[in-house]
């Protein structure tokens, strides 16, 4: 597992969920299962922004598209636009 899928592992444990027993990984259901709502999907989306270091169109996304960890990525490598320094 790389650096930056535990990352968000951690940050969803910690900052979202709020409930650090609960076992993620990166094909875990996020949305589908419940664990997390659509609310916290706008946070997500930025931490996901800070992680890759993308800026991703909101608009672009949609709750299918952060189900897991693995689309989460997939989706910032498909509508995420490299930062300007």
């Amino acid at each position: 597992m790389g650096e930056q899928v535990q990352q968000m592992i951690d940050y969803i444990k910690r900052d979202v969920i709020r409930r650090p027993d609960v076992q993620i990984g990166e094909n875990t259901p996020l949305v589908s299962s419940g664990l997390i709502d659509s609310l916290a999907l706008v946070d997500i989306l930025m931490k996901l922004e800070d992680v890759t270091n993308t800026r991703i169109a909101a608009g672009k996304v949609q709750p299918k598209d952060m189900d897991t960890i693995s689309l989460m990525f997939a989706t910032a490598a498909r509508v995420g636009k490299p930062r300007k320094s």
